[in-house]
Formats: C-alpha cells, sequence, structure tokens
C-alpha cells in the first residue's frame, strides 16, 4: 500500500451518530447569556467574558470507526479543518480534525497506530435559560463521523501505542531536517511510540503533533507521513540515574517530564510562525513528582517559519498551574493562543464521569499571559543539573506568567441547561472527567466582533462495555460518552486569521 494512500475511510458510507430525531432548540439573541451575569476575567487591563455554554454533543463510547476499532480517546487532541468553517441563519458547520492518544490501554499499552479522525459538526447555539432534556441538548451540538487517516513512521512502517522501551538513534529526514534520538517500542518492534495529545493544523493540510513519550512535537504531511521532530532541552526529556534518555512511562524518570505528563498542550501563532508547547506539570527537578510541589510547568516556543530547517528554541517560560482547595496541583490539559502574549490554557481535577469521583472541584478554560515573565530559553535551566523550582519554590530570579481563572465547566447552572450535571449521580449526564483540548472558531458576529466559538472535547480513554481494540472484543465495565461543549467568549485582541 503506498503512502499516499494510507486513509482509512467510509467513502460512501458517512455515518450520523447523532441520537433520533429532535427539534432545533430555539436560539436566544447572539449576546445574551443563560445566567444572571456574564462571567468575565481581567489580564493586562484586558476584559475576556464568557458568555456560557451554548453547544453539547456526543458520540457513543461503542460507536466505531471505518477500521473496525472503538471511536475514543478523541478529545485529546483536535482542531477546526482549515476552509470547512461556515454558517448560515444563525446555524455553524465544519469539520473537526480529532487525534485519539494510544488506545485502550486499561491493561497495558497496545499496538495502536495512530490515526486521524474526520468528524463533521452542526452547531445550533443555545442561548436560552430554559433547561433542555438531554436529548433535545444533543442537538445543539450534531457530530457525524466521516473518515480515518493512519500515521506512519519514517519509511511507511506502523507507529505504534507501546510503552517506549527503546531508542532510536539521530538520522537524517526529510527535507534536510535531521531526526533526533527517537522513542520505540523496543529494538524488537522498531516503530515509532506516540501518546498524542495536542494538534496544530496548517493551510496546507499538514500539522503538528506533540506526545508525552518524549515529550517531542512531530510536523506530518496532509496524508500522514512524518515530516520533523522536535526534540526539547535536556531539562525536559527524561533521564535515568546515570543521565541516559528513557522513554518509558512506566516510571518517573530521574529528571525531565513526570511519566505520562508530556506536552499536553500545543498551540501556534500562526501570523508569526510561532509553535508553543506546555508540559502538562513541573519536571521531575523542579517538584513534577509530588502534585503538591508540581505547580511550575514549563511553556516553550519553536520558530516553524522554514519548513526545510530544524525548529529553533526562541522561548520559554514559567507558568504557575492553579491549586485545587487541598493544595494539589491542576495539571493542564490543553493551551491556545489568543493574542500576542496571551493563551487560554485547560487546568483540572481528575473527577466526573470515569474519574476518582463523582463531584468535580475545578475544570476550567483559564487565562495566562507571558508578557513581564522571564524567559528563561539558553539559560542554565535547560540542564537538568539546574532545577528553576526544587521542592516546588521557583527560583527568586524567574518571574512566571500572570494566571487567571475564568470559563468554568462545573458551573450547575450552564450544565442543567444543556440536560447535564456535576456529582451524584454517575450516568451519562454526569460532566466527564478528562477533558483535553481546544479548537477556537469565529462567531461572526458584526455586533460583537471579539466573540468566538469555544470547542472543547473529553477523553473518555476508549471506555466502553461493547469495545473493539485491534480486532479483539472488551469490555472496560463501564460506558463513558465522547462529550463535546462549545462555549461563547469575548476574547479582545485576537488576530482574525491567527489560528
Amino acid at each position: 500500500m503506498g503512502r499516499s494512500t494510507s486513509s482509512l475511510c467510509w467513502a460512501l458510507c458517512i455515518l450520523s451518530i447523532t441520537l433520533g430525531v429532535q427539534p432545533t432548540p430555539t436560539l436566544s439573541p447572539p449576546g445574551k447569556r443563560a445566567s444572571a451575569a456574564s462571567v468575565s476575567a481581567v489580564l493586562n487591563g484586558v476584559t475576556y467574558v464568557n458568555k456560557g455554554l451554548v453547544g453539547f454533543g456526543l458520540i457513543p463510547s461503542n460507536f466505531r470507526e471505518s477500521t473496525g476499532d472503538t471511536l475514543g480517546g478523541i478529545g485529546s487532541a483536535i482542531a477546526v479543518k482549515p476552509g470547512t468553517w461556515t454558517s448560515s441563519s444563525g446555524a455553524y458547520s465544519g469539520t473537526l480534525l480529532v487525534h485519539p492518544d494510544r488506545g485502550f490501554n486499561v491493561d497495558g499499552t497496545i499496538d495502536y497506530q495512530a490515526r486521524q479522525h474526520e468528524i463533521d459538526f452542526v452547531l445550533h447555539p443555545y442561548t436560552g435559560s430554559a433547561n433542555l432534556d438531554f436529548a433535545s441538548a444533543q442537538q445543539t451540538l450534531q457530530l457525524t463521523y466521516r473518515e480515518t487517516m493512519m500515521l506512519w513512521d519514517v519509511n511507511g512502517t506502523k507507529t505504534t501505542g507501546f510503552d517506549a522501551l527503546a531508542i532510536r538513534a539521530s538520522q537524517s529526514g526529510s527535507s534536510l531536517v535531521p531526526y533526533p534520538q527517537l522513542p520505540i517500542a523496543s529494538t524488537a518492534e522498531p516503530h515509532l511510540a506516540l501518546d498524542i495529545e495536542g494538534l496544530v493544523v496548517n493551510a496546507d493540510g499538514s500539522f503538528w503533533i506533540s506526545d508525552e513519550y518524549g515529550p517531542y512535537i512531530y510536523k506530518y504531511s496532509a496524508d500522514g507521513n512524518l515530516l520533523q521532530a522536535i526534540q526539547p532541552p535536556t531539562a525536559i526529556t527524561p533521564h535515568d540515574s546515570h543521565g541516559a534518555l528513557n522513554f518509558t512511562s512506566a516510571v518517573d524518570p530521574a529528571t525531565g517530564r513526570s511519566a505520562n505528563q508530556g506536552f499536553e498542550g500545543l498551540t501556534v501563532d500562526a501570523t508569526n510562525h510561532i509553535l508553543y508547547a506546555m508540559l502538562q506539570s513541573a519536571t521531575i527537578q523542579d517538584g513534577g513528582d509530588d502534585k503538591s510541589t508540581s505547580r511550575y510547568t514549563r511553556l516553550l516556543a519553536y520558530d516553524i517559519s522554514n519548513s526545510a530547517a530544524p525548529a529553533s528554541l526562541v522561548g520559554e517560560w514559567v507558568v504557575p498551574l492553579p491549586l485545587s482547595s487541598k493544595g494539589k496541583t491542576l495539571q493542564t490539559s490543553e493551551i491556545h493562543f489568543v493574542s500576542p502574549g496571551v493563551f487560554l490554557a485547560l487546568a483540572r481535577d481528575s473527577d466526573g464521569h470515569g474519574g476518582d469521583d463523582n463531584n468535580s472541584g475545578y475544570k476550567q478554560a483559564d487565562l495566562f499571559s507571558i508578557s513581564g515573565a522571564t524567559d528563561i530559553h539558553g539559560s542554565k535551566f535547560d540542564l537538568p543539573a539546574n532545577p528553576l523550582a526544587p521542592g516546588g519554590k521557583l527560583d527568586k530570579s524567574i518571574t512566571p506568567a500572570t494566571y487567571v481563572g475564568f470559563a468554568s465547566y462545573i458551573d450547575a447552572t450552564q450544565l442543567a441547561r444543556f440536560g447535564l450535571h456535576n456529582g451524584k449521580p454517575s450516568d451519562a449526564t454526569l460532566i466527564n472527567a478528562k477533558w483535553e483540548s481546544f479548537a477556537l472558531a469565529s462567531v461572526g458576529d458584526s455586533a460583537f466582533p471579539d466573540d468566538y466559538f469555544l470547542f472543547t472535547a473529553s477523553d473518555n480513554d476508549f471506555m466502553t462495555t461493547d469495545g473493539v481494540a485491534l480486532g479483539v472484543p472488551y469490555n472496560a465495565g463501564i460506558d463513558i460518552d465522547n462529550q463535546f461543549l462549545v462555549f461563547r467568549l469575548t476574547l479582545p485582541g485576537v488576530t482574525k486569521g491567527s489560528f
């Protein structure tokens, strides 16, 4: 099979995954929020406004994609496919590109080939104050699976979701860009190991993904072939007690990213060709081995303007993540560029449907600014021997980013409007535990030119009682649907066409 024809799809069978036929909810005036007052946040003297939830949809937990595998984990990384966003008569449509992580791995990692799914959507924004029932709420965001494309390693070989237990030596790559040492499953199965958590799509269809094993950033062609790999500074890559690279996710390294705490966030300033990646929490040497000391994570910036040369590190900042009421770090699961120096960040606990507890205390799309923060790229802190926050205490020479809370996922009034809830009972209407992705699209409202829809999706970890992984049926003991939410936000300063 040629590498250019690696897309697996049902060209003649586009499957609808909306539930039943329900009337479209009546729309309310464009600028109105359902609750008594909009929720605002001020950052650098600029006011940002959360106008509330306007859409909810889901993909059933047992839905199967064109390979025959269960469609799951897709909240790990999403983006609106360039050129597909349209609006007509108050409705919006387009296509989401979504990437699952490493497959159903409750009982251990599996040989799951990385892939990209396309999901069409129609958004009918609902801003009314009346509470919709659960079935009617799903008509506000109608989702239709379209196709799946597989991702390939160098020379057209498969990628894998297996734990990275070996290392491939550095080698020459495409377009004169060399590949660094890469995480592979084993010497016997030397396939690139990927646990995808971030996605940025370019105008030409090529795309960047970030992963947790490296943690690396990879560039892929529009047809799913590997083009480039970015290796971060040695302070971030995982090293054992002897100073050797060790990419396994089974245990924490001696230094570098914590196990399963890689580049969860990936976004781009498309105007200036700067790619940003953020660790889920602090590196081990910066307190990342304990949730009570792991709040000082790192944001990195890469110049990607020259595709024929390795991306260059041009910035690095410390971002202080929020803390729970018990002083535990609320790790970040996604970021999104808003305007120069300003980003959205998805911070959350692990509670909700499929989580540690039914009652979630924190799930938010927050804001942070690196304006005034110390740029540490190229400094001693890029070496693992020089922690920037030993024991969780930030070095006094470093000014961190400014971080403010913003849009809550667990506001009881907003959830009730879409037939959802937080806390008991544990059923399909309970908000999911793991939310891990963002995508922005302009509302296109001349009365509110700074308003954007924020699409966000949950990672259900492929949890279903009727699943298939690599052709083998499984029962995970619980059904967790792939939930999607849409907020309407006022985000001043966004450069039109910047994402």
